[in-house]
């Protein structure tokens, strides 16, 4: 974490702050309140305009960093829920792909039985995801759409 910082406070006596200001951590934190808190901010309609809000706690940043840590590198603030509020049981630091399959536009489609979501589909039967959107906006349901991509995969390297 970084260094502690030592600042006056108006009564001239030194006080103790974070230090995190320029620290990614800090920002993530900083963007979620403006997310959800201020109107003029251009996601507020996909964050506060819904409801989301963030439990009261979170809004000093001390009490944000002790329960989530210190922002991974390559990861970013993520609600596991995306119709819940920002609280530390339904936060996590995600990658990109993760947050991807997390979105709540996430297309979901059924394949022998169990349900994936597209991306993760292509990616395991290594089939070519724009593809399969494709004949998906065709029409065409998942098994059959899986069907036909596996064949021409195998016709191609066959």
């Amino acid at each position: 974490m970084s260094k502690t910082l030592r600042v006056k406070n108006k009564d001239g006596k030194f006080i103790k702050t974070h230090g995190m200001t320029s620290s990614p951590t800090y920002r993530s934190w900083g963007m979620m309140i403006q997310r959800c808190t201020n109107p003029k901010h251009n996601w507020y309609k996909l964050y506060g305009g819904k409801g989301i809000k963030i439990i009261d706690k979170w809004l000093d940043f001390k009490n944000f960093l002790a329960d989530m840590g210190e922002r991974p590198i390559g990861k970013s603030l993520d609600r596991i829920d995306g119709n819940l509020n920002y609280c530390k049981e339904n936060c996590r630091w995600a990658t990109p792909k993760e947050q991807s399959r997390n979105r709540t536009n996430r297309k979901i489609v059924e394949y022998n039985g169990s349900s994936y979501g597209v991306t993760e589909l292509c990616e395991m039967l290594k089939i070519e995801r724009q593809s399969f959107y494709n004949f998906l906006h065709r029409g065409k349901q998942s098994g059959e759409i899986v069907k036909i991509l596996l064949e021409r995969q195998h016709g191609k390297n066959g």
